[in-house]
């Protein structure tokens, strides 16, 4: 078995609560809608890729419960290729989403479950399926060490490796140094560098101090600011696209990180590539909720093609 692209990560549901702000501490407030939909970064960026046109496999783990079968159901729906152990004495992760009614602007809270026991005999055992990929894409929400193992595995059999840095955490050169592009934002960056990203210009410092730990190339996504892309030697702001009005971003990294990974897998260069998550993002944030707003390729090809 073999699929173009390979996503280590974790499924959780979404619980997402839309209000005017979020409660004080002992406050009890009225919102305004509640959603039950399928999440997790890597779940999301898997069901981006495969929507985008790509091939794709997910691996993880779930819980024996409802909400694993919707990651099955979700993962069907999208076209993903799911690699992952169903654990009954365990629960699938759910996630805590405030969408603030105002602006769509979100905070999170993920109990990962499951996904949180993935570990480097886990990764070793799908060591055929990551050696083969072209791209291999992982993040910070599954145990980092597992995390780790797989972008060596990947590195190994020559596929190019994506590290989605989120949630921020404290990280390692060594684990830095096998990650062809890293993928934070603003905060993310300021959290491994200890630098603050509010402009292109800082984001292209920052992804230097990032590349000085052994990062090759580093994209700090920038919202509606479009992103910061550093190839060690030019800093290119590559603008966002404007696909409507937004309605939440809670998706948009995770859309940006599915259509790179497909972009880069077609052989598109780097900055064609940004352009291309550009725009997969662009269309996510116009939707509700995270993997329900992943864009078809065709969505994605239009806007390009509109400028």
């Amino acid at each position: 078995m073999s699929h173009d692209i390979v996503i280590l990560g974790v499924f959780v549901a979404d619980t997402a609560y839309r209000a005017d702000r979020q409660p004080k501490m002992g406050e009890t407030i009225l919102g305004h809608s509640f959603v039950l939909g399928p999440g997790g970064k890597g779940s999301n960026q898997s069901v981006a890729a495969a929507r985008a046109g790509g091939d794709v496999a997910f691996l993880s783990k779930l819980g024996d419960d409802d909400f694993a079968d919707m990651a099955m159901k979700t993962w069907a729906d999208a076209g993903v290729t799911p690699v992952v152990t169903r654990v009954a004495d365990s629960y699938t992760g759910a996630a805590y989403i405030f969408v603030e009614h105002g602006t769509g602007n979100n905070a999170i809270i993920i109990a990962p479950g499951a996904a949180a026991t993935i570990s480097v005999a886990d990764i070793e055992a799908q060591a055929e399926l990551i050696r083969n990929a072209k791209v291999f894409v992982t993040q910070l929400e599954q145990p980092i060490d597992a995390a780790e193992r797989a972008l060596e595995i990947a590195r190994e059999g020559g596929a190019v490796t994506i590290l989605n840095p989120a949630p921020a955490a404290e990280l390692t050169d060594r684990l830095l140094s096998l990650c062809d592009y890293a993928t934070p934002n603003e905060s993310e960056t300021e959290a491994l560098t200890g630098m603050a990203v509010t402009t292109p210009e800082e984001a292209a410092k920052a992804a230097e101090a990032l590349m000085a730990r052994g990062v090759g190339k580093v994209i700090v996504t920038l919202g509606e600011n479009g992103a910061l892309f550093h190839d060690g030697t030019t800093a290119t702001h590559v603008p966002a696209l404007n696909a409507g009005a937004v309605v939440e971003t809670t998706g948009a990294g995770d859309a940006f990180n599915g259509g790179f990974a497909v972009a880069l897998a077609e052989g598109r260069s780097p900055e064609d590539a940004v352009a291309f998550a550009n725009a997969t993002a662009a269309i996510s944030v116009t939707r509700p909720g995270t993997a329900p707003s992943m864009p078809a390729r065709a969505e994605i090809d239009a806007l390009l093609a509109r400028g």
